[in-house]
């Protein structure tokens, strides 16, 4: 069930009433409640793998209980163990088993079995929710619940379920142990970030996908190198405004039901360092990262030499968490080979003129766009046909105007003050509500009319 279709809009409309009901009624109820919605908009994709979820949901409860029962690290790394092998089966396992086959048939063995595995919608990111569950209940900073139910809706929330943010356990769970309050809701902001993300998906994501990036990078033979290397920028811009407009309509969703998640992106392409862009970026799996990784490994407590190896692993286990695939390798080595080079020179390198700081938000962008190349190319055959593509001689046909005008709109949101939806939502607030009602429901028909028919599936479903 996509966000950006009738039928979600349907769904959700029959969800904030009868929650909003059950909160001033019922409120034993609103629990037991949001789990069926939940289930419900999973079931959209597949009925099957509700049950795959629920069986991961009272896993996760039940380490969290035998952990807070002083069993401790053991059954700690049974729960992740657990969860993670069937993150692994999904996920890499045909991978490795193409990847092996013909190593046995080399060595004179029968080739291996290549079974079509279905990946499930937000396997990555309920997993990575359930991991935060089990340790943060080790470390003392969630409480283990007794009953199942609330661990439940943690992880199967609808508005973040299929591509996050990854909230952790400690930020949600607290959320969830009163109903929320009908005169906090921030409607103005929950409109905002909701209408903004649509906007972000379907008059400008989808756009660049269909006119430039998709054409592209399916046949990089039948292009020239104009537009090869304008939907190389284009899909670093197109991955921006398409996965910050899921996260901004999770966010503006979560809010109307009364639910705060964090914020998952803050302009990324100005940041004038690696290390600040990964501030910026996914900044629910870059702070997971930080924190049930990197700092884990030993983080920046050791030696030079150890701070470096933590980084690079940690970066590439970030690139593999995203797929089974060489190039997510090498995207996820290359970003951690590149922080190892910024913490090396320590920001000597450049000098801290108005100058400087252009050059260091070239150069750390264009890193982002080299590595955003290995994200979207299917193989390393189409990323050398890409690179190959850029010296031919073939002409440019892709490209247009428009499509120009919306990378330039799509980095130059980047540059607005970073507090200007605060600045919208102060001046929309005293509005009279049915006035407020009109001027929201004319711009979400605006988008509704602008935008081309159909709807694409967020790049990070995949995930």
């Amino acid at each position: 069930m996509l966000f950006p279709t009738g039928l979600f809009a349907i769904f959700f409309a029959v969800v904030f009433g009868v929650h909003w009901l059950l909160v001033r009624r019922a409120p034993r109820l609103v629990l037991p409640f949001l789990l069926l919605a939940n289930f419900v908009f999973y079931a959209a994709f597949s009925l099957v793998f509700c049950i795959a979820l629920l069986a991961v949901g009272l896993w996760t409860w039940g380490i969290g209980r035998g952990v807070a029962d002083g069993h401790g690290r053991g059954l700690l790394w049974l729960g992740v163990g657990g969860v993670l092998a069937w993150l692994g089966w999904f996920k890499y396992a045909g991978f490795l088993l193409r990847e092996t086959s013909p190593i046995g048939v080399a060595l004179g063995l029968p080739p291996l079995p290549m079974p079509e595995i279905l990946l499930p919608v937000g396997i990555s990111f309920y997993v990575f929710q359930a991991i935060s569950y089990m340790v943060d209940v080790h470390r003392g900073d969630a409480r283990a619940e007794a009953s199942p139910l609330k661990v439940l809706v943690y992880l199967t929330f609808f508005p973040h379920l299929a591509a996050g943010p990854i909230v952790r356990a400690a930020q949600f769970l607290p959320q969830l142990a009163t109903p929320p309050d009908r005169s906090r809701i921030p409607v103005v902001m929950g409109c905002l970030l909701i209408l903004g993300g649509l906007a972000k998906k379907m008059l400008l994501a989808n756009e660049l996908a269909t006119g430039l990036v998709d054409p592209v990078f399916r046949d990089p033979g039948g292009f020239g190198a104009g537009d090869i290397l304008l939907a190389c920028y284009g899909y670093t811009i197109q991955i921006w405004l398409d996965f910050s407009g899921y996260s901004d309509m999770a966010i503006g969703l979560a809010a109307l039901l009364g639910y705060h998640f964090p914020r998952n992106f803050a302009q990324p392409f100005r940041a004038l360092t690696l290390s600040d862009f990964w501030r910026r970026w996914h900044i629910s799996l870059s702070t997971w990262l930080r924190d049930y990784l990197f700092k884990p490994l030993g983080g920046s407590r050791g030696s030079e030499a150890r701070t470096r190896r933590n980084l690079l692993v940690t970066m590439l286990l970030g690139g593999i968490w995203h797929g089974a695939a060489w190039t997510f390798v090498i995207w996820g080595a290359l970003h951690g080979l590149a922080l190892v080079v910024e913490r090396a020179l320590g920001g000597r390198a450049v000098p801290t003129t108005a100058a400087g700081r252009v050059l260091r938000w070239a150069i750390t962008f264009h890193i982002v766009v080299a590595a955003f190349v290995l994200f979207r190319a299917p193989d390393l055959a189409t990323v050398a046909a890409l690179g190959e593509g850029l010296v031919a001689a073939a002409p440019d046909a892709a490209w247009t105007p428009r499509l120009l005008a919306i990378m330039a709109l799509g980095l130059g949101l980047h540059f607005v003050p970073p507090d200007l939806r605060q600045r919208l939502e102060s001046a929309l607030r005293p509005l009279p509500v049915p006035l407020l009602g009109l001027v929201f429901g004319l711009v979400m028909l605006a988008i509704i009319l602008a935008a081309p028919e159909g709807v694409a599936p967020f790049i990070y479903f995949q995930f």
